[in-house]
């Protein structure tokens, strides 16, 4: 596996963000969606927190090289 064994605080970010844009154009939520977390990046925070989102993670190396990772592989728990 290419990089560290866990999501980065950077493919966190841009998974929420891009995730909260989904939600906030109207995408339906994967996850019960409570009073306290109306806004969209909680929404999307709290979706990625479960780990139900089907996503890939392309990590590249400065040799062009790429490997694609499964989002649920690099949640750690904890």
């Amino acid at each position: 596996m290419i990089g560290p064994p866990k999501l980065t605080r950077f493919e966190k970010a841009r998974i929420a963000g891009a995730r909260a844009l989904q939600i906030s154009m109207g995408a339906p939520t994967l996850v019960e969606v409570s009073e306290g977390a109306s806004s969209p990046i909680d929404i999307a925070l709290k979706e990625l927190g479960s780990g139900i989102l089907p996503m890939t993670i392309r990590r590249t190396l400065p040799d062009g090289t790429s490997e694609d990772i499964p989002l649920k592989w690099l949640l750690v728990e904890g």
